[in-house]
């Protein structure tokens, strides 16, 4: 990534429809694409980039609700126009009144993280961006189904007793804690 940036946006992602509420809080570089704001997300949210996403976010510009996201041939973005992720800067769109954008991730599941601008801050000599700051539970583990999958996995996991309780620790992995969270732990 070039040092060609001054200012770094801290963002806050929070995982709609799960509570106790899944979130991250990173700080990116002014210069990111939406393309690059996803991989971060990817990232934070140990996600391993399998399926189709975009965001939905007011452009400044126009007033408008605009979609930015990868064309797919396959799907044909539902027949609706995209600015293109790896060409929409986030700064451009991002400003201290037009705060939040929708990402949706894995149209099947429906994963859908709200990204929120907390502040606009300067770059800090030394430090390697993006960077995740703070953040609360787990990440919900890619392909479980949706948010009531998910949270019918999580009952499970309190029911050693459950039918279901083996197939679900074997799905989820032994280690899962679906309250631990560290933000030492993300590699981006």
């Amino acid at each position: 990534m070039k040092k060609d940036f001054e200012k770094v946006y801290q963002l806050k992602l929070s995982m709609r429809g799960i509570t106790p509420q899944i979130w991250r809080r990173i700080q990116v570089p002014e210069n990111y694409t939406f393309l690059k704001l996803h991989d971060a997300i990817q990232a934070v949210m140990s996600w391993e980039d399998y399926h189709l996403q975009e965001f939905e976010m007011i452009n400044p510009e126009t007033g408008e609700l605009e979609r930015i996201g990868t064309e797919d041939k396959d799907h044909e973005n539902f027949g609706e126009p995209l600015m293109p992720e790896n060409k929409a800067k986030i700064s451009r769109y991002f400003t201290l009144e037009n705060k939040t954008v929708l990402y949706t991730y894995d149209f099947g599941d429906n994963w859908q993280v709200k990204v929120r601008l907390e502040k606009i801050l300067p770059r800090k000599e030394g430090v390697e961006y993006p960077i995740c700051t703070a953040g609360k539970r787990a990440a919900v583990p890619e392909d479980t189904g949706g948010v009531g999958s998910y949270e019918y996995m999580l009952e499970i996991l309190k029911d050693p007793e459950h039918e279901e309780y083996e197939d679900t620790v074997e799905w989820l992995g032994e280690d899962f804690d679906p309250e631990y969270f560290d933000p030492k732990d993300i590699s981006f």
